[in-house]
């Protein structure tokens, strides 16, 4: 007999997501809000105004000491020791082969304190791989996820909305910077990152704390746009607003079998800095190369949805020239969106292709990515 799997880990917020009525899941071994109620609206609430989403699930490990941003430096692909204190960079943790471990939010709190942020399934394997590879260093990691519940505040109403709550000018908080702040007499991290392609905000506030957090950023009452009430937002809502945005999925978009030039991101990869990081070797020689396949978006001109693993064809020949990592319906847009990783020599904008859906074929055009950006 099979051994019962471990019942579902709940978010600090769960009785809240329970009181509302929210439509619960599994994700990575937490118990979290799939939507409260149409997940369209949702996503539409953030595009338009504010949605507040429960994140607990995220991993946070710290690392402590004077050898802390030399440890992340030979961790991961970026030069982060080179970052100021109170700023964010976006970064990967790469085998020695150049394939992707996980994607992450790296802060530098302070000269010898950093926060990672890693994506919920990955948690545990980072924290192992992050502490081998500070092995050697004046560094010490340390699993601090019991130690905090995140809350996200997302779309053009987000500022506006948490300007009143804390005690933060939020105007000359920059893009990727996080501050100590205190919201509602709670104290919190407040950081100006997000996973929606809008503006926002991530909270980081203690366990005990994240009802009355919570609860604050939901009192509010609008009037419409970016003043608009703000709208508790589930992971389905979090899933189709990255995937307008472009953004990649651990899992999906990323995984051990890619390096991130694969996935169009070797910006985050260092060049020839000082930093002597684990899969170095291997990464200069992709650079060099071309690519095989390429990440590229898919906008369908048919009704059926592609998802993850859908073969793409080219049309005419049938021949199968990638598969599709991503896909849903874009509420912003009105029609089917996917992300694939397709041969390069399909990957031109503009260039007409098929997925099979089922037991159809779609025709999809390859599209700029990201599909949607944010006015300015």
């Amino acid at each position: 007999m099979a051994p019962t799997p471990p019942p579902s880990r709940p978010s600090p917020l769960d009785a809240v997501h329970q009181e509302m009525g929210a439509t619960m899941v599994d994700f990575a071994g937490w118990s979290m809000p799939l939507r409260y109620g149409s997940e369209t609206a949702e996503h539409l609430a953030v595009r338009s105004g504010v949605g507040v989403f429960d994140l607990s699930h995220m991993g946070e490990i710290e690392l402590v000491g004077a050898g802390a941003g030399a440890a992340l430096d030979h961790a991961v692909v970026s030069d982060l020791s080179e970052m100021v204190d109170g700023r964010a960079k976006y970064t990967m943790l790469c085998a020695p082969d150049g394939g992707v471990l996980d994607d992450l939010v790296v802060y530098r709190l302070a000269a010898e304190r950093w926060l990672v942020i890693a994506n919920a399934a990955n948690t545990l394997l980072d924290l192992g791989e992050l502490t081998a590879r500070a092995g050697g260093f004046d560094a010490t990691v340390r699993d601090r996820s019991e130690d905090w519940a995140l809350v996200a505040v997302q779309g053009p109403g987000a500022a506006s909305l948490l300007a009143p709550l804390v005690d933060r000018e939020l105007a000359e908080l920059r893009y990727y910077a996080i501050v100590p702040a205190e919201l509602e007499g709670a104290g919190v991290l407040l950081a100006r990152t997000g996973y929606t392609g809008e503006d926002g905000f991530e909270v980081l506030v203690r366990p005990e704390d994240a009802r009355l957090v919570w609860d604050r950023l939901l009192e509010r009452k609008g009037e419409g746009g970016k003043d608009a009430a703000p709208v508790p937002a589930g992971l389905a809502a979090r899933d189709t607003l990255r995937l307008e945005a472009g953004m990649p999925l651990y899992g999906h978009e990323l995984s051990t079998a890619r390096t991130p030039y694969e996935a169009g991101l070797g910006r985050v990869v260092a060049g020839n800095g000082p930093a002597d990081y684990i899969g170095r070797e291997a990464l200069r020689e992709r650079a060099g190369q071309q690519a095989s396949e390429r990440l590229v978006g898919l906008a369908s001109s048919g009704r059926r949805v592609p998802r993850a693993g859908c073969p793409v064809m080219a049309p005419g020949s049938g021949r199968k020239v990638g598969e599709v990592t991503s896909g849903a319906p874009s509420p912003t847009l009105g029609k089917p969106i996917a992300m694939a990783y397709v041969e390069a020599s399909f990957a031109e904008v503009g260039t007409e292709l098929r997925v099979e859906v089922r037991a159809s074929s779609e025709p999809v055009e390859v599209v700029p990515l990201p599909f949607y950006r944010r006015p300015r």
